[in-house]
């Protein structure tokens, strides 16, 4: 689907890296409904890990594309990424939008053209989550993070306009670049709010009876372990779908129980079946926005959610929240698709996912699957597409 509605213009999209079809890359797949002619930039191209539709469009590859186990380790060349960056070249382009949650807004443009960063967050593993990525090593690393720091702000500042993912992000756009940003919440694919009925012909082998899910890339920040932790003392059901670098971690954390299954990566497909069957998704990190909770709430099931972050933020955009004790001092919101869950540090967080999935078993019938998908709707790519096209018809 081609927006543009005046003359045709040359279209650069700058994408960190496409090693795999996650969040950023499913935004990646809406833009390119927009600008179907646009050319990808990358720092390191794995073929076949995302789309044809992709692939097809990849323009240029940094040289960290060329070096040998890329596809595996390529965070450890973050040293690498600022010398990466300048290799691009955009020469005749008349828009780049840089989709980045790393190093694609940190391009150097040529004068005069429109830069437009489409925000997942500022580096993470080098601002707020630093030590959290590092460890020990992140004393050893401090120098190299601070001058990460300097580039980083100085390719923020080289940016015509930022557009965040959600207030959440827009905040920390504001606090570490000193820029204001637009905010454009993502889309769902039509995929997911397609009304098909639900069947087993998915190839899942998984346990009979109710169950909760947990989805992603299975990495710190997201805090499976969390969830993990919770599950083992519950005693109910947990299936996670996803795989990543915590995957051994969280298998061995969790191997002292019987109640908690680890899927492994699944396809969209076999995942719309995960969402409709559970009881509820469970999501106990801060994310940016998240769109795996959007989705789920698509094929009918209720989201439980940690209370900050982009996803709560979303969720709260239901209705208004219900406040519920869950004991003398816990407090948890209630909402139409879901709930929202507190704590301040980990035991704490853990203790309150505890007893709101005890709730969420017990009164399941609550949630509406009607309306928790049809306000998943308002996350239709027909809102993205619209939203985008009157932010950018102010600049070109």
């Amino acid at each position: 689907m081609n927006l543009q509605n005046k003359k045709p213009i040359k279209v650069a999209i700058v994408h960190d890296w496409l090693t795999g079809m996650r969040g950023g890359e499913r935004c990646l797949q809406s833009f390119l409904k927009i600008y179907p002619e646009a050319d990808i930039f990358t720092l390191v191209h794995i073929a076949g890990s995302t789309t044809p539709e992709i692939d097809a469009r990849v323009k240029q590859v940094s040289f960290l594309g060329k070096i040998p186990g890329i596809a595996k380790w390529y965070k450890l060349f973050l040293p690498l990424f600022p010398l990466a960056i300048r290799g691009f070249n955009f020469k005749g382009y008349d828009l780049i939008i840089s989709l980045s949650h790393a190093a694609a807004k940190n391009i150097h443009p040529p004068r005069g053209t429109l830069h437009i960063c489409y925000c997942f967050t500022p580096i993470r593993y080098v601002w707020d989550q630093a030590r959290q990525y590092l460890g020990l090593l992140f004393y050893l690393a401090y120098p190299l993070i601070i001058f990460l720091r300097w580039w980083d702000r100085r390719g923020a500042a080289r940016v015509t306009h930022f557009v965040a993912i959600s207030r959440f992000v827009a905040a920390r756009i504001r606090l570490y670049y000193g820029r204001k940003a637009a905010v454009i919440r993502p889309a769902i694919a039509d995929f997911w709010l397609d009304d098909l009925e639900l069947s087993r012909d998915v190839s899942l082998d998984i346990p009979a009876g109710d169950f909760f899910l947990a989805a992603g890339a299975l990495v710190a920040y997201k805090k499976f372990d969390l969830a993990i932790d919770a599950f083992l003392k519950s005693g109910k059901k947990l299936l996670i779908a996803g795989d990543g670098p915590e995957m051994s971690r969280l298998k061995k954390r969790a191997s002292v129980g019987n109640n908690i299954y680890f899927l492994g990566r699944v396809n969209d497909s076999q995942l719309r079946f995960l969402y409709r069957s559970c009881v509820a998704l469970i999501f106990p990190g801060v994310e940016d926005f998240g769109l795996i909770p959007i989705e789920c709430l698509a094929t009918g099931s209720p989201v439980v959610a940690y209370g900050r972050g982009g996803v709560a933020e979303s969720l709260k955009l239901s209705g208004t929240p219900q406040e519920i004790y869950l004991s003398s001092k816990l407090r948890v919101l209630k909402l139409p698709v879901g709930m929202l869950f507190g704590g301040g540090d980990d035991m704490a967080r853990v203790e309150a996912l505890i007893l709101t999935i005890d709730y969420m078993a017990a009164n399941k019938e609550s949630f509406s699957k009607i309306e928790a998908g049809n306000f998943a709707r308002n996350f239709a790519e027909k809102r993205f597409f619209s939203e985008w096209q009157k932010f950018i018809g102010f600049y070109i």
